[in-house]
């Protein structure tokens, strides 16, 4: 099954939106981290930093990705978009955990103060606009299914989560008195930007691990591999195939699908496997967006496939 033209450019479109947003949001972030001098608004702007060098790159990637497979590329150029997932992936990793050490160490020389209403309201802002953008890349990708605009979402899904979640932190020394809790405000910022790098971790390492599965060409996750085969089982058994074996992998948003069928009797109806895969194609084309899916007799090789032919007598 085949993405056409006007899918590529709405994921190229939804792509620049999301480039152009976190432009945007790296500039104020930067500007208000060394205003207030928050760490917790630094980890912002360094995420949203390498998010945008990221996503510069993966924009020229997008034709690469709608190209056919051939001899020389039998899964087409699938395999990059899993390959710069696992360098994203790995990149925000070692960010975040190196901003978690360096607030540990802040902590550790008596913490710092910073303008807690001030960085309240931006973070208010940046949830607003966050939410905006990843509503828009919702929509765009409920037809194209793309990875990629797929990481963004969640990037700025995650982005809202976590500057809600600043804004309410950074709110509470201005409107509670924290009485005999007073000595902890100098180390708020730092609690907070270490708390959010625990929380956003998870993120990248699970792209990371996707990834690999993807570039070694392992089968997908168990939940995908259970929703293929229970969408093509019923069919198969209405048929009467139930010996089946299946061949899935995945290569960055494509599927790669292969049934193979024993058959008790030494008799193929080519016809009646063209029906079967097509009604096949269907079923799974309600769930996936991109996907190839092949019916395969199942030829087993024994050693007495090896023994030519008896002679027949004349």
């Amino acid at each position: 099954m085949h993405v056409g033209n006007k899918a590529q450019k709405k994921e190229k479109s939804a792509m620049t939106v999301s480039l152009y947003g976190n432009m945007l949001f790296v500039i104020l972030e930067l500007i208000m981290a060394v205003y207030t001098s928050s760490q917790a608004v630094l980890l912002d702007a360094v995420y949203d930093g390498v998010e945008f060098v990221m996503l510069l790159p993966s924009i020229f990637l997008i034709p690469l990705l709608y190209k056919p497979s051939n001899e020389k590329h039998p899964f087409g150029y699938m395999q990059i978009e899993s390959m710069f997932v696992v360098v994203k992936g790995v990149t925000m990793a070692a960010v975040t955990i190196g901003l978690i050490f360096n607030n540990i160490d802040i902590m550790l020389h008596g913490g710092r103060t910073v303008s807690f209403g001030t960085i309240a309201w931006f973070e208010l802002a940046a949830c607003v606009l966050g939410v905006a953008v990843s509503v828009y890349l919702h929509r765009k990708n409920e037809v194209m299914n793309s990875h990629l605009v797929e990481m963004e979402m969640h990037g700025w899904q995650l982005d809202s989560v976590a500057s809600l979640g600043m804004a309410v932190a950074f709110f509470l020394p201005v409107v509670i008195p924290f009485g005999p809790l007073k000595g902890i405000i100098p180390y708020l910022d730092q609690i907070i930007t270490v708390v959010l790098s625990i929380c956003m971790i998870p993120t990248p390492v699970k792209a990371v691990i996707t990834g690999l599965r993807d570039l070694f060409l392992l089968p997908p996750e168990a939940e995908t591999v259970d929703e293929i085969k229970e969408t093509v089982e019923p069919i198969l058994e209405a048929y009467g195939y139930e010996k089946l074996y299946y061949d899935i992998v995945r290569t960055g948003r494509k599927l790669w699908i292969s049934v193979y069928i024993t058959f008790d009797r030494d008799e193929v109806s080519i016809r009646r496997f063209k029906i079967v895969q097509n009604f096949c194609i269907q079923a799974l084309a309600k769930k996936f967006s991109d996907f190839y899916f092949e019916l395969l007799p199942d030829i087993e090789f024994t050693l007495e496939d090896e023994k030519p032919p008896a002679s027949e007598d004349v």
